[in-house]
């Protein structure tokens, strides 16, 4: 009987070994997926600022002359405003005279084709 008894002894503390054994086993697994989660996160962040820093450079590239031309224009236009303004404020007074004495000066004439009946 004592044989029997150390028999399912035996039994019973290779079962409970088998269970460590495979609970270890169980964490060894998740701590790995969970390592390979990490490193695929890594992977994926580094290689989307890989691809960030070629758009950026690819946009500065297209856009940075466009932004030049963007200035360029905004130089010119105030420029051509700059102008007509004193342009305006150069010639404003002349031309008041001009438009006043083209109203209120009136020659009366008798028109060229006009024929007098006598």
């Amino acid at each position: 009987m004592t044989s029997q008894s150390q028999g399912i002894q035996q039994l019973l503390q290779a079962e409970k070994r088998a269970k460590d054994k495979l609970e270890e086993a169980k964490k060894r697994k998740g701590k790995r997926l969970k390592q390979a989660k990490e490193e695929a996160i890594a992977e994926i962040d580094h290689y989307r600022l890989q691809r960030e820093k070629e758009f950026r450079n690819k946009q500065t590239k297209v856009m940075g002359s466009q932004g030049n031309l963007s200035a360029k224009i905004e130089e010119q236009t105030t420029e051509a405003i700059r102008n007509l303004t004193s342009s305006y404020h150069k010639n404003m007074e002349s031309m008041m005279k001009k438009l006043l004495s083209a109203i209120c000066d009136i020659n009366p004439e008798v028109h060229p084709n006009f024929r007098h009946a006598v």
